[in-house]
């Protein structure tokens, strides 16, 4: 959050709420209801029984009390409220009910006993309800509980084809510092996972307990929709302060039939009948996590299904799955749809008689929805996204980026090309045109995604075809075009200004009065340090081919790569470039740039640029909220932050930054939210659709892993941080569709539910996946030895791996805490030998199966231990090995080489 004064705005948004405090249909006026619960003290609005606080024992509040004053009108939704659409049967029209919609004082009903507090909603419900709902706030066992009473109250049978319960949390940021926002608000995200559903409730400091809530009864979560709500008064209402409110629906056949049409929704759509005079109970409960970590640990002492998926939701069809259930009651069926589209078979992996375990096989593309039904007619659905074999995927990733996303004409008076440019795949033509200039200019994130994920395929995965022709773009386009000869970096190349470029023909279909159609000045303008972090990436992609695959590298060596990247972090860090103090998307290559600099023996450029490093980190330190951006808030500044405070030993900001993360990053059996970190608002500046929603694996994801990932193989016991990385790492294969476009996002909105159509930011997720992405090798005290990208061939006497992730360059030995990585060539299988203490390491030039990619000359090998563990000292291999720039080179004999490694 930007840490600029808010006091003028803090006083227009006092005033304004002063203004409308008596002006409100909720009621606030007329008191309220307070009463203790053992684990909350919670206050209602008298007249609307809706949750008006929260509050934990340590005086955190869940609820936006603060900015009630600004939501106490029609429409506004608060916690106890319902919506519903419910007919007759034998009709074909839904009358809808809204009991925020035309709001009037509920009909408060005796309570008594557990019943803390009861009202009929008849009041604030239309006259022609259908039904008659009362509401009861309640303890049961002494857990807070919300239940509605839904009760036909016609002599016809009723058919509910919607109810939905919203839900208000504090995730608003309008008018909040950022120490009130990171210490006061909340994130809150589904598991849209039918009788297993549950919402989590995620402070933001990610220190504190959690809030889970969770169905009481048959109260399934089976949609989650998005309440629509005025947009054009304080807080804000979907804005980049304030995303919006969510409805656990219960029933959603209404919305299937109509808004939602022609959409596969998450579950299949139900409704319920009720005969006349017939009721039906839903309800929420409210429990306290004893932290974000320990959610799943709640679930299982609620007796609430749990599933837990290895290496997560998003499954390559080369790699196998794994799926462990923990329920009392067990497994009657499984299926899957599409039909088909998973195989499974049980294991006997689990260590702990709690839970079953199924290994799953992909048999198709795209989404699928598993459905497990219990014995007891409990029922869970685990969503799945399954895709080619993910280096088949990258390799698809870079034949579209280089061949339908490479724009050749060289009368473009812009001089964008050649180069890989922005794509539109609802049309399957380039973005030539859009009134937000960068987005076809080649730079913001939004114009260099493109360019800069096909760099960065280079480095995981070159060919010599893709290498030509991103050379050409790097010395054509990049160097003296978008990037001016002294370093700095252009915002974008394309503008609007008809009379500069007379013969370019602007598209008078296209609004270009908005403040993003910048004129030439403003295009060219250098003072955005984010843009220039993606032509460090690229340069510092195109080094590591020319370094380790010279016989593809034709333009330049590797020295003029290296030079170029350590010239744009100069001129990053100069003075007049704006944010540059701020955490910026994928400048975690900037931490690959210093090591490969100190590992050429480069000191003087490796002081420059860590001593640009440590300058902004100094910074940091004395900071509790250092995660700056353009934005008020963001998940940008903290992948930053993380690389260079754990590089300079800062541990304080290190793990302030991930605990950060852990509050926007979940972790839920749905491949969608599944380390999806969040971002809302970025479909605005880069997307086709432009909309404040939920985004489902935009660049958060990919980026914010790499600080998990990096925690992770510190503290190799924490698997919690590997479950929630590795589904963020995941997240950019997921964006590649079957020809190999790739998207900025997934809508998630339930009237969407599709990938956008623009290629836009979708660049620094990608640099995420290339940079994290590995297998990685766990002895889990449930599960047993299990492999996050690879197949477990072998348990005993040693451990045997394939490795099968899409990059095949990183390998982690979790009980070992080592490291593995390689400049060239691919990991084959990796042994762990504990009786003997050995390592042995199988390098193949290149991923087995990928047609274009090239082999590599020699294999080159890095080992490093990220922790200390007992009984583990030095690393070192086997005979006589030569070192070339910190790397053991490993040659190869009949297409393979192989590594012995004693553990000293």
């Amino acid at each position: 959050m930007r840490k600029s004064g808010r006091t003028p705005w803090v006083a227009f948004i006092a005033l304004w709420s002063t203004a409308l405090a008596q002006s409100g249909t909720l009621g606030l006026g007329d008191g309220l209801i307070t009463f203790n619960t053992p684990t909350f003290a919670v206050q209602l609005v008298k007249d609307s029984q809706t949750l008006y606080s929260l509050n934990t024992s340590s005086g955190f509040n869940f609820v936006p009390t603060d900015m009630m004053t600004l939501r106490q009108n029609n429409s506004n939704y608060h916690l106890g409220d319902m919506t519903f659409r419910a007919r007759q049967v034998g009709s074909t029209n839904w009358t809808s009910g809204d009991s925020a919609f035309s709001r009037r004082p509920v009909t408060a009903l005796a309570a008594s006993g557990s019943m803390l507090a009861a009202a009929n909603l008849a009041p604030t419900l239309p006259s022609n309800s259908l039904l008659n709902i009362t509401r009861e706030w309640a303890l049961n066992e002494g857990i807070f509980e919300l239940v509605f009473n839904v009760t036909n109250s016609r002599n016809v049978a009723v058919e509910i084809g919607a109810l939905g319960a919203p839900l208000e949390f504090n995730n608003i940021f309008t008018s909040r510092t950022a120490a009130q926002t990171n210490e006061e608000c909340s994130l809150f995200d589904p598991y849209i996972g039918v009788d297993a559903g549950y919402v989590q409730v995620t402070p933001l400091l990610g220190t504190l307990p959690a809030l889970v809530v969770l169905p009481v009864g048959s109260s399934p979560l089976e949609g989650w929709r998005f309440l629509p709500e005025d947009t054009t008064n304080p807080p804000y209402y979907q804005s980049q302060t304030f995303e919006g409110l969510y409805e656990w629906q219960f029933h959603t056949l209404a919305y299937a039939e109509n808004e939602w049409s022609g959409v596969e929704p998450w579950n299949a759509p139900t409704s319920v009948t009720l005969q006349p005079g017939e009721s039906r109970t839903y309800g929420l409960q409210f429990r306290l996590a004893s932290s974000i970590r320990g959610i799943e640990d709640t679930l299982i002492e609620t007796k609430r299904p749990v599933a837990v998926g290895i290496p997560g939701y998003i499954l390559p069809a080369d790699q196998e799955g794994k799926l462990f259930l923990n329920y009392a009651s067990k497994v009657r069926s499984i299926s899957v749809y599409p039909e088909g589209a998973l195989t499974w078979r049980p294991n006997t992996e689990s260590k702990n008689a709690s839970w079953v375990g199924y290994t799953f096989t992909v048999s198709a593309w795209g989404r699928a929805r598993l459905t497990i039904t219990y014995e007891d007619g409990t029922t869970q659905t685990v969503h799945y996204y399954l895709t080619k074999a993910g280096s088949q995927a990258i390799a698809d990733l870079g034949n579209f980026l280089t061949t339908s996303q490479w724009y050749n004409d060289t009368s473009d008076p812009f001089h964008r090309a050649p180069s890989v440019i922005s794509y539109d795949r609802e049309v399957n033509a380039i973005v030539k045109d859009d009134a937000r200039v960068w987005i076809a200019g080649l730079s913001d994130e939004a114009g260099a995604g493109s360019w800069l994920a096909a760099s960065m395929k280079q480095y995981v995965q070159p060919s010599a075809e893709e290498v030509a022709k991103m050379e050409i773009y790097v010395n054509q386009t990049l160097w003296g075009t978008l990037q001016n000869y002294n370093g700095t970096v252009k915002k974008s190349v394309f503008f609007y200004q008809p009379d500069l470029v007379p013969s370019y023909a602007y598209p008078s279909s296209i609004d270009w009065t908005q403040w993003w159609s910048w004129n030439q000045a403003a295009a060219w303008a250098t003072d955005r340090a984010y843009d220039y972090v993606h032509v460090i990436g690229a340069y510092w992609s195109l080094y590591r081919v020319a370094r380790n695959y010279p016989d593809i590298a034709k333009v330049r060596n590797w020295e003029w790569y290296l030079n170029q990247a350590v010239l744009t972090v100069a001129a990053m860090t100069e003075d007049n470039v704006g944010y540059v103090n701020d955490g910026l998307m994928d400048e975690t290559v900037i931490r690959f740039l210093l090591d490969d600099l100190k590992r050429e023996g480069l000191t003087a450029n490796a002081s420059l640029v860590e001593n640009a490093m440590r300058a902004r980190e100094s910074i940091w330190s004395g900071e509790r909220y250092p995660f700056g951006s353009e934005m008020a808030w963001d998940s940008t500044g903290q992948e930053g932050v993380y690389a260079w405070a754990k590089y300079f030993n800062d541990t304080t900001t290190a793990i302030n930054a991930i605990n950060s993360i852990i509050a926007f990053q979940p972790t839920v059996p749905h491949w969608g939210y599944n380390g999806n970190a969040r971002r809302y608002w970025d479909n605005i500046y880069g997307g086709k659709l432009q909309r404040i929603e939920r985004q489902i694996h935009h660049y958060g994801s990919g980026l914010n892993a790499l600080p998990l990932i990096s925690q992770f193989q510190s503290d190799p016991t924490d698997f919690y941080l590997l479950r929630t990385a590795y589904g963020g790492l995941s997240g950019p294969l997921s964006s590649i569709d079957e020809g190999g476009f790739a998207s900025a996002s997934f809508h998630s909105f339930e009237d969407t539910l599709k990938w956008d159509a623009y290629s836009g930011d979708y660049g620094p997720n990608f640099v995420g996946h290339a940079l994290g992405m590995g297998t990685y090798i766990i002895d889990h005290p449930d599960f047993g030895w299990q492999a996050f990208g690879g197949k477990v061939l072998s348990a005993s006497p040693t451990v045997l791996v394939q490795t099968l992730d899409p990059v095949r360059r990183r390998v982690f030995i979790a009980p070992l805490a080592i490291l593995l990585s390689l400049d060239a060539g691919a990991f084959s299988t990796v042994q762990y030998d504990p009786g003997n203490k050995r390592l042995t390491v199988t390098i193949v030039p290149k991923v087995e199966g990928s047609v274009n990619a090239a082999s590599a000359p020699q294999g080159r090998l890095t080992v490093a231990q990220t922790a200390v563990v007992s009984g583990v000292g030095s690393v070192t291999p086997a005979g006589n090995m030569t070192q070339d720039a910190g790397a053991w080179v490993v040659p190869f004999n009949n297409g393979k080489g192989q590594v012995e490694l004693v553990i000293q």
